[in-house]
């Protein structure tokens, strides 16, 4: 596993992590144990990075996090980074305050059973919280306080990306990132450079869209966001297959298929595609099985990619791809 370096927080963090938005809810049904395997995969597999949110399961993912770290006698090089607001309801900029933060922060410190966490994000907060001072000097707070080591936020715009580097006090900034969403590539991450933030790629596979292994034929379970937010019925549409139409994503996802060298997936060269971006500091792809967390790991020791590989990347997004997401998001 290679390392990057994670912004100003200057932690040292392989530079494939595991998101468990996917052992915690929302993707259909996985058991206690088969969500422990999978987190205890990934550290076996060299995961220092675990990102969780305190609504992944009402707490369900920080407390299994808790209990895997436990086992292993909370190793100092694995770092979590959870995130708090989405249980604001309702979900209004005026909730981000220093009163309800805190409180999310102790209900994650609770769940994770430290003193400290990590790195607090903002989860995907309306865009006029970026606009006002008040949630980043909550964040200040709480970290003098010791509840925090570092603050950063979670976005689902480049727009609200830009805005977060106004904050000084901003660590680290995560946002969608993968071979159907290229726009943070345009500008945003050589900003995040110029300020030391650091780069959190989640929902780089498109939400399994690039793992190869999607059909036209595939079942989702009800209780799974990609058959109930299709047309972000429950939250941003772009969480659930980056936003693409699913027809669309599965005729791209085809043609990216004869890109992938012999030995390798598509989900892996769709993760080392995201790792050839010298801003990302960490990729986060969700798994819900230990040989999905070991195949996505396997992405870190992939060659780099030729440049006819990624021209053909974005040839293949532009015929398909840009005309329904790179304006929106």
């Amino acid at each position: 596993m290679h390392t990057r370096r994670l912004g100003k927080t200057g932690f040292q963090i392989g530079d494939v992590g595991l998101g468990t938005w996917a052992i915690g809810g929302s993707w259909g049904q996985v058991t206690e144990e088969a969500a422990l395997d999978t987190l205890r995969a990934a550290l076996d597999a060299g995961v220092t990075f675990l990102d969780t949110a305190d609504v992944y399961g009402d707490g369900r993912s920080e407390r299994l996090i808790r209990t895997v770290l436990e086992e292993r006698g909370r190793p100092e090089e694995v770092k979590v980074a959870t995130k708090a607001g989405r249980g604001l309801d309702p979900h209004v900029a005026a909730g981000y305050d220093y009163r309800h933060l805190a409180a999310f922060a102790r209900g994650s410190l609770d769940n994770l059973g430290v003193e400290t966490l990590d790195l607090l994000q903002l989860h995907c907060p309306p865009t006029d919280v970026y606009r006002a001072d008040t949630a980043f000097e909550a964040l200040e707070r709480m970290r003098r306080e010791g509840m925090i080591r570092h603050y950063g936020v979670s976005v689902e715009t480049v727009e609200e990306a830009d805005l977060s580097l106004e904050h000084e006090g901003v660590a680290t900034v995560q946002i969608i990132y993968n071979m159907f969403r290229l726009k943070p590539a345009d500008a945003f991450f050589a900003s995040a450079r110029q300020h030391d933030v650091g780069v959190i790629v989640r929902v780089p596979l498109a939400s399994g869209l690039l793992s190869g292994k999607m059909t036209r034929e595939r079942h989702f379970d009800a209780d799974d966001h990609r058959a109930f937010n299709r047309h972000g019925e429950a939250f941003d549409v772009g969480e659930t297959f980056s936003g693409v139409d699913f027809e669309t994503g599965l005729a791209a996802a085809d043609e990216l298929k004869a890109l992938v060298p012999e030995g390798f997936t598509l989900a892996q060269l769709a993760l080392r595609w995201v790792l050839m971006h010298p801003a990302v500091s960490v990729v986060i792809p969700g798994a819900r099985r230990p040989d999905q967390v070991r195949d996505n790991v396997g992405a870190s020791e992939m060659p780099a990619l030729p440049p006819v590989a990624m021209q053909r990347v974005r040839e293949i997004y532009d015929a398909h791809i840009r005309a329904s997401v790179h304006g929106r998001w």
